[in-house]
């Protein structure tokens, strides 16, 4: 009886698995026959999965982002404040913990080649995460009006959020700065400004 391969779940074994690879290596010195060693599997296998190696650099981040994304769902509570939901959004940029800082530095690499706009699969899929992160934001600055918490200009500032927490990491990969401190009293700052004064 022939063996039936789940493609899906062994594409992303195969991509999890050079994590690791990718972080010491980085994009540019990663090779194929690198990511056939350390995944266990023939170099003719990896073309079975992957276009190239920016696609396991996409795959990688897209299940770091899928994961990320339950983790957020599962934590948001109802009886949370706006700004403890907003803040927990935006964990990503603001943990301290050792796994938050690999995974920024595997989206460092999934962002320049996003940048570079070479992938059209990475295109829609950084497109489909803008969107979700967006109505996420958007849920809790909406459900923050509806419960007198905000005023009702703060949907207005959905857009600036999301550019401005892209901005602070760019700065902290281009100037090699900590910025979840700046990050931090960035965002308390706008709810002083936002939140209803009782």
């Amino acid at each position: 009886m022939a063996i039936i391969v789940d493609k899906v779940q062994k594409r992303r074994d195969i991509a999890l698995s050079c994590n690791d690879l990718l972080l010491e290596k980085g994009i540019k010195k990663l090779t194929i026959a690198e990511v056939a060693k350390t995944a266990g599997v023939s170099k003719g296998s990896i073309y079975d999965y992957f276009e190239n190696k920016e696609d396991i650099v996409f795959e990688i981040i897209r299940s770091h982002i899928s994961a990320y994304q339950e983790e957020v769902n599962e934590k948001v509570n109802q009886d949370d404040t706006t700004r403890e939901k907003v803040f927990l959004l935006f964990s990503f940029i603001l943990n301290d913990d050792e796994e938050f800082e690999k995974h920024q530095n595997i989206y460092k690499e999934y962002m320049s080649i996003d940048i570079a706009g070479e992938c059209e699969n990475m295109c829609k899929f950084d497109n489909e995460c803008a969107v979700f992160f967006k109505s996420i934001l958007e849920l809790f600055i909406q459900d923050g009006i509806k419960k007198g918490e905000l005023i009702e200009s703060s949907q207005n500032l959905v857009d600036g959020l999301l550019a401005v927490e892209k901005g602070f990491l760019v700065t902290k990969w281009t100037e090699n700065k900590d910025v979840k401190q700046s990050f931090r009293i960035f965002l308390n700052t706008i709810f002083d400004l936002i939140e209803v004064k009782k």
